[in-house]
């Protein structure tokens, strides 16, 4: 029963230690990866070891597998609370009044706005930039000023000119650590 126990646990850490490299490279932290890598391994060496050292015991095969499943389960929640990256929020808006933009940028977000045409008529567009970490507080806020906004979120790949790309590149977007020239 040991033996099972211990195979299930492994496999739930590695497969944790996997999802999290994997976002990690996505996400461009190809060093942190690679350390996350190497414990990665030893874990997936050990417990597969154990696996193939009692074929035997099918309750030790059904552990792996099950451990697995867990693991994803698990990685996909640690790399939610990570929340690394950034995001672009597009929202449409037909209320033609500046009101969203203004409590967005009120909240620190960099907001632009631009008046575009729907099926319709006049809306209102607006494209933001945001950490994910602040993912959900910013629709959260898009909807308490409206409601029946359209929203469409995306992850950028490049962040290149504007007025935040100093606070992205120097890691000090919403910690308050602005100047007057930014």
């Amino acid at each position: 029963m040991w033996m099972v126990l211990i195979i299930f646990t492994i496999n739930i850490v590695y497969v944790s230690f996997f999802t999290v490299r994997m976002i990690l490279t996505l996400k461009g932290y190809q060093y942190i990866a690679a350390f996350v890598s190497m414990i990665e391994v030893v874990i997936y060496v050990v417990g597969l070891g154990l696996v193939l050292d009692n074929l035997n015991e099918i309750q030790n095969l059904v552990a792996y597998a099950v451990g697995y499943g867990i693991g994803v389960i698990i990685g996909s929640k640690i790399e939610e609370k990570l929340a690394l990256g950034y995001i672009t929020v597009n929202v449409i808006t037909a209320t033609p009044e500046r009101a969203l933009p203004k409590a967005l940028r009120a909240k620190g977000y960099g907001v632009t706005d631009w008046e575009a045409n729907g099926l319709e008529g006049s809306r209102l567009a607006m494209q933001i930039l945001a950490p994910r970490k602040n993912e959900l507080q910013l629709y959260d806020t898009i909807r308490e000023v409206d409601p029946k906004a359209f929203i469409v979120t995306y992850e950028p790949k490049t962040i290149h000119g504007g007025f935040w790309v100093k606070r992205v590149k120097g890691g000090r977007l919403f910690n308050g650590k602005t100047t007057e020239s930014e």
